[in-house]
């Protein structure tokens, strides 16, 4: 029976022909060829988080949710596997259970992790990766149903391409995690003035394990968010009020609840540009967005890897992200700070709304066409792409796969 989908916020939904959840490699194997010989696309879901169409598809659409667990693990050396679709809620207790957690975790821990490697997620922090780091290793199954399995020890340009993946070189079912001993942190929200905070942000990037701040067009207030090692000392923020704080597990103080829901645009840029790109973002909405607008516009930091199509690949980098409660209006307001985003160089979310196309995409990353040529490795007849991802890679095949 045909059930249709939609993805957290409301924004997308579609119907595909058949959804399946299958119990096990071989199993998803059988799903994959079968897709191949009859030309159909195969995609896959998570908790359906991301705001972009990654998942969209008229055909199969698979669910990994009986594949979760761990798989093993070496305290020793700090390296779990674990199947790819546990949730990152329940990795973070699997995790804490063995004494190992995540170096650093996003605003909310609702997605797949399998999904959240796939597309980037990223937390705050000057010296702090995004998710996918942790990657060193593991099993997919390819767009031949072929079940490979890689590391950084035997594949280590694999593995880097597949840390920022979009669903595109095969389907997870195991991923190799190196992870860090475990921890506290102490948590602290504190309000100010926008111009107090942008006046301190350099000291306040630097003195914090974490820090963020969410600014408020309509009061032009900022929500500070500072996280440290518990036996570190508090430093005072003097011209900020705190107003909330708490101590805990990383994996229990960094995500937050989310009652209200939203639809999202988020850039990466050089971490020495953003502050410039924040106050012509500011601007732009004090002047043209205010009425429409209410919610927060969010700056997060992000240290360098060499993930392939990573945002913050080859340089350290701060994200600004705009924020739109779900079932308003938000194209025109995204497309309008987009252009603001795009002259500093920006590059986007792969979880979040944008509008880039593959020629817009592809001077922003240097290994582009050697990510390219991976996904024509394991995927030639383009299973594993819809037409979404047929536009933003620049792949003909998602377009003429169902002809």
């Amino acid at each position: 029976m045909q059930h249709e989908w939609r993805n957290w916020s409301g924004s997308f939904r579609f119907t595909p022909a058949s959804t399946e959840a299958p119990a096990g490699e071989e199993e998803l194997s059988k799903i994959v060829q079968r897709a191949a010989a009859e030309g159909r696309t195969v995609r896959v879901v998570g908790a359906g988080h991301s705001s972009s169409p990654l998942v969209q598809t008229e055909d199969i659409l698979i669910s990994m949710e009986r594949l979760k667990g761990v798989e093993s693990h070496d305290t020793s050396v700090r390296e779990v596997t674990i199947k790819s679709g546990m949730m990152l809620r329940e990795a973070n207790r699997a995790f804490l259970d063995l004494g190992l957690a995540l170096e650093n975790l996003g605003d909310v821990d609702l997605q797949s992790l399998g999904g959240a490697i796939g597309t980037g997620t990223h937390g705050t922090g000057k010296r702090l990766h995004i998710l996918s780091h942790h990657l060193i290793g593991g099993r997919l199954i390819n767009g031949r149903g072929e079940l490979i399995e890689f590391s950084m020890e035997r594949d280590p340009d694999f593995v880097l391409a597949a840390r920022v993946v979009l669903g595109t070189l095969g389907i997870f079912t195991a991923l190799k995690l190196r992870l860090v001993p475990v921890f506290h942190l102490h948590r602290k929200e504190w309000c100010t003035h926008i111009e107090d905070c942008m006046a301190n942000l350099d000291r306040l990037i630097e003195e914090n394990r974490n820090f963020d701040f969410y600014w408020y067009p309509r009061s032009d207030e900022a929500k500070l968010r500072t996280l440290n090692f518990e036996e570190e000392e508090q430093r005072a923020i003097p011209y900020a009020r705190c107003v909330k704080e708490m101590s805990g597990w990383s994996g229990e103080v960094i995500p937050r609840q989310r009652e209200l829901r939203f639809d999202e645009i988020e850039f990466f840029f050089p971490a020495e540009s953003a502050p410039a790109c924040f106050r012509e973002v500011r601007k732009r909405v004090k002047q043209r967005h205010r009425k429409n607008v209410g919610w927060r516009v969010l700056y997060r930091t992000i240290a360098a890897d060499d993930a392939y199509l990573s945002g913050a690949h080859g340089c350290d980098s701060a994200t600004i992200s705009l924020h739109q409660n779900t079932m308003l209006p938000y194209e025109e307001y995204f497309k309008d700070i987009e252009s603001i985003f795009r002259a500093y160089g920006g590059r986007p979310h792969w979880g979040k709304k944008h509008y880039l196309k593959a020629e817009d995409l592809k001077p922003l990353y240097p290994l582009w066409d050697r990510f390219l040529e991976f996904r024509q490795q394991m995927d030639p007849e383009g299973v594993f792409l819809n037409p979404y991802l047929g536009e933003i890679l620049g792949c003909e095949r998602a377009a003429s796969l169902r002809a």
